[in-house]
């Protein structure tokens, strides 16, 4: 069987990114396999940036940049994307289990950081972002000579039957001199796995912009956290009620000025633990932000819906990503940060030589992105039968829009996994190579949380004993 395309470009080099390009090469049918990164080396998310993206509150979505006519050429160097950089930071362990989270070829080796140790003791589930970085980079090797590196996808467009990728490579001699070059290639499909971690999603709130002019030092997203050490002493906010706002309230509850306080529209109800911990005092949602009234202070007015305030600091935004796309054309991203017209989250509906690998959320990643991405190559090879019709397809985003919302919660896969894994074996086909779905892969995936949520209670615990021993120590005084 003859494959249904044979010119396939992969749109980053991530776990999503690995998985497609791993998937593609095993299937050993397809003429051309071109992988683009922008970034200098391969792995993602999943790399230190020591200065982090900066925050730009309610930015829109990026734009395009403008293309250079006559290509191919060099043109002077962009200014660097700062949404490029990572959201690690340097004691980062994973929140997935490794027995999951690893894909089904390859295990994570048995390595823990001190940290994890120290909270969750020895062979615990969690790995260090630099094992998981490494362990990326290891597989990507036998990959190695279809990716362009510091390559930049700055436009991908069908025109007839074709896609065409308008690339810009960065840091290029010419004449001496570092600059950017452009051209252009053609594909039959493309498969888009720059993942959904680059752009943070900031809640519009009125007077956030302004006051972020004249303070810029005081919000900041956790994308852009590093430290505990530069929130000492400090009077913080943290916004959000998922599992980054837990790890950020585990980081400094016991570190700043005063209660940390926790503003929350919506919270993980497993995460209680994290919310109840000593020192955390929750707050509503918040109305507006000011500059203080007081010059001679250099901090922020909260104002909260219950019309009570705060005088702060910091404002931690841990509040989640925006996919972005903006090379797409055109953009799939809606207002409500869905992506529109992708059936299972993968095939664009009225054009599968469009495909997403690793859009999904709470999907036990990086499993999930190696079923997709097997399922996309398999359907590219020609190796099975054809997707639904466009009417059924349709019919699906539909019923999924009734049941999940318009919202970012339209790509969450929990508590659906078994489902979810069903049917990316129904596309891929027998002959896949992929076991079967096993209900233990969710029970190992939420170790972490499970040891998360025993170290909270302890630490809330050794407080509410410590209280009780203070207590005791001053009635014996009397």
């Amino acid at each position: 069987m003859s494959p249904r395309y044979r010119r396939i470009a992969v749109i980053g080099t991530g776990p999503s990114g690995l998985s497609a390009v791993k998937a593609l090469h095993d299937e050993n049918t397809f003429d051309t396999i071109r992988v683009f990164e922008r970034r200098d080396r391969v792995g993602g998310i999943w790399h230190y940036d020591p200065t982090p993206d900066p925050l730009r509150p309610e930015a829109p979505s990026p734009a395009p940049n403008a293309i250079p006519t006559g290509l191919p050429q060099f043109t002077p160097p962009r200014p660097e994307d700062p949404s490029a950089r990572t959201g690690i930071y340097p004691h980062l362990d994973s929140n997935v289990g490794a027995k999951t989270m690893a894909f089904t070829h390859t295990p994570f080796p048995p390595i823990n950081s001190a940290t994890s140790i120290k909270q969750f003791g020895p062979s615990n589930a969690t790995r260090p972002f630099r094992v998981v970085a490494n362990y990326l980079e290891d597989l990507f090797i036998p990959y190695l000579h279809l990716v362009s590196l510091n390559t930049t996808v700055e436009r991908a467009e069908k025109t007839g039957s074709q896609w065409t990728l308008t690339l810009r490579k960065s840091n290029q001699l010419y004449r001496n001199t570092p600059q950017d070059y452009w051209w252009t290639e053609t594909f039959d499909a493309i498969i888009v796995a720059s993942g959904h971690y680059n752009e943070p999603a900031i809640p519009a709130i009125p007077g956030l912009s302004t006051t972020a002019l004249t303070h810029p030092h005081a919000f900041e997203h956790a994308k852009a956290f590093r430290h505990p050490d530069h929130y000492i002493n400090q009077r913080v906010l943290v916004v959000g009620g998922n599992i980054s706002a837990a790890d950020l309230v585990t980081e400094l509850h016991s570190l700043v000025s005063g209660p940390l306080y926790l503003s929350q529209r919506g919270s993980n109800p497993a995460l209680e633990p994290a919310w109840s911990l000593p020192n955390v005092q929750r707050k509503p949602t918040i109305s507006h932000i000011t500059p203080s009234p007081d010059p001679t202070r250099n901090t922020i007015t909260v104002h909260f819906t219950d019309t009570t305030t705060l005088t702060l600091d910091k404002i931690l935004f841990a509040t989640g990503y925006t996919a972005s796309y903006p090379f797409l054309t055109p953009n799939p991203v809606t207002a409500n940060n869905r992506v529109a017209g992708f059936y299972q989250h993968i095939f664009r509906i009225t054009d599968p030589s469009l495909a997403l690998v690793g859009q999904v959320r709470a999907g036990l990643s990086f499993r999930v992105y190696e079923y997709q991405a097997v399922a996309v190559a398999r359907y590219y090879a020609g190796r099975t039968k054809e997707l639904p019709s466009q009417a059924e397809q349709d019919r699906w985003e539909f019923e999924r829009l009734k049941s999940k919302g318009n919202g970012v919660a339209f790509h969450e896969i929990k508590p659906d996994f078994r489902e979810y894994f069903e049917v990316l074996l129904e596309i891929a086909g027998t002959g896949a190579g992929l076991p079967a779905y096993e209900d233990r892969w969710a029970e190992e995936a939420f170790e972490v949380l499970k040891a998360k949520e025993g170290y909270w209670k302890r630490l809330r615990g050794d407080a509410e004993g410590k209280g009780g021993e203070q207590k005791k120590e001053e009635r014996a005084k009397l």
